[in-house]
């Protein structure tokens, strides 16, 4: 069976990567409200925020040069052992170093999981599905990113701050545990046997010489960006405004919430407005809005805000991942993707890092504002990023072709 044919193993992996990302999304909080309890500032919660995607900066591309020779189902048990282990051990470190190094733990896993599974999409995903498909399984995410703050909200607050951000961890890991059920067969025979042979490896270079990549990057990287640090830092900002936990959760998860009503209306976005324009109105008015957080409006406001904010950066995330893979030469995909999440991990070293020296200097309210300012940027680079996916019309023909031809001779086509 060639790519695209049946569709329960995408709705398996949308599934799994909700659990996963249910439970990274329910530890981020907790461990920032946990740091907080054990006597962090700020700054302390930044870098712990950016050691979360330290790890996984060193090793995305050995691991996509792996999955391109090689199976991809792997890697999904893999990182939910490591997000799993890494939400558990979070809860009992009574350290800020160690809560920076499981953290890191729980990092690396997420990239193993992404890695493998975005790589799964890609090579299962005949070409004109690529778009539908990768929006599809970002639901997952987007699920597991709505679900794991209201959780995590319900679980912390009270008195003993420290103990209730505990107990959270440690059922964020439990919840993570739960994605091995969706993870049985979820790798075809014909995909994994249809993978590039032979060969050597392609040049970092010249994938990112591919025109198309870098646009993808950075705007995966801002999009990204800005979701972790909604996440890291509305915490901050609710203690300082005199939010409650459950509501700082209960905020978080309208976002998401929005973010996954995008999705689910993307492929006839794409078709009313093209994907440059609503890469470049969404990426802007993400801007816009992300700057708005920094302002001191009422919590009806901010849940306004909030959720026109995560309808926007719902579109980043599945074009950002077509326009790579299209981009990319064929035997070099899952590294393309790799790069991709390098330059995600990039920006979330970098952004919590900055964020949490300027949050130090001018307010918990500034990170919003760098953010807008990367938004912006990210907008200017979406207008002049090709219009089609494959980056180009000669691409996008001979993607439609080889697709027809799969599907005639039932083959399938090289990923």
């Amino acid at each position: 069976m060639g790519p695209g044919g049946g569709r329960g193993w995408l709705l398996r992996l949308v599934i799994a990567f909700g659990c996963a990302q249910g439970a990274v999304s329910m530890a981020r909080p907790a461990v920032s409200y946990r740091a907080l309890a054990l006597g962090a500032d700020e700054r302390a919660v930044g870098v712990i925020a950016g050691v979360y995607a330290l790890l996984p900066l060193f090793a995305a591309v050995p691991l996509g040069r792996r999955t391109d020779h090689g199976r991809c189902a792997p890697l999904l048990p893999a990182g939910v052992v490591l997000i799993a282990g890494g939400c558990a051990l979070s809860g009992v470190a009574d350290s800020l170093w160690a809560m920076a190094l499981w953290s890191g733990v729980m990092g690396l896993g997420h990239l193993c999981f992404v890695i493998g599974a975005q790589s799964l999409v890609a090579r299962q995903s005949a070409p004109h599905e690529q778009d539908r498909d990768f929006g599809h399984f970002t639901i997952g995410a987007s699920l597991g990113q709505l679900v794991g703050p209201i959780a995590a909200g319900a679980l912390i607050g009270g008195h003993d701050m420290a103990g209730t951000s505990a107990l959270a961890l440690l059922t964020a890991g439990a919840g993570a545990a739960v994605a091995f059920t969706s993870l049985w067969r979820i790798e075809r025979p014909a995909a994994a046997a249809a993978r590039p042979a032979g060969g050597g490896r392609v040049p970092v270079r010249r994938i990112l010489r591919a025109r198309g990549v870098p646009a993808g990057i950075l705007i995966s990287l801002s999009v990204l960006s800005a979701t972790d640090i909604l996440t890291a830092y509305l915490p901050v900002v609710g203690e300082h405004r005199g939010i409650a936990p459950s509501v700082v959760g209960v905020l978080l998860s309208l976002r998401a919430a929005a973010t996954i009503a995008c999705r689910l209306v993307l492929t006839p976005l794409l078709r009313l407005v093209g994907r440059t324009l609503l890469l470049t109105l969404t990426c802007l008015l993400a801007a816009l809005l992300c700057a708005g957080v920094a302002l001191p409006v009422p919590v009806w406001a901010l849940a306004v805000i909030l959720v026109v904010l995560g309808f926007c950066l719902g579109v980043g995330q599945p074009l950002s991942m077509t326009t790579v893979v299209r981009a990319a030469p064929d035997d070099a995909r899952s590294t393309a993707l790799a790069l991709r999440l390098t330059g995600n991990r990039l920006g979330q070293v970098a952004a919590p890092a900055a964020a949490g020296l300027v949050a130090g200097v001018a307010g918990v309210a500034a990170p919003f504002v760098m953010l807008g300012a990367l938004l912006l940027l990210s907008a200017g680079v979406a207008l002049r990023s090709p219009a089609g996916p494959s980056g180009g019309p000669a691409a996008s023909s001979r993607d439609t072709r080889r697709s027809r031809e799969a599907d005639r001779d039932g083959t399938s086509p090289k990923p």
